[in-house]
């Protein structure tokens, strides 16, 4: 499983959720995460569909890059880990 994460420097959940995916990520060392920013990386935010007013937005993707869930806005620490707990062998 991967997370791809989408969002803004000018998105004010997305400068909350930053340091909340760094613990997780810290924490998870086997978790694939990648982050594209709204306004930079075009291609990507047209390939996952991801609008302005949906940001953060938070993907993630089975081990065939088939997107199994997605989430947007600021989500607590323990609700993550709790998804990606149980997406985890996906």
């Amino acid at each position: 499983m991967q997370v791809i994460k989408i969002g803004a420097v000018w998105c004010s959940g997305c400068l909350v959720m930053g340091p909340r995916w760094k613990e997780i990520e810290k924490e998870l060392p086997w978790l694939k995460t990648q982050y594209y920013d709204f306004d930079q990386d075009k291609n990507k935010i047209k390939k996952y569909k991801v609008d302005q007013g949906r940001l953060p937005c938070f993907i993630f993707l089975d081990k065939k890059e088939k997107e199994i869930q997605r989430i947007t806005g600021e989500v607590s620490k323990k609700d993550l880990l709790t998804i990606i707990n149980r997406l985890k062998d996906k």
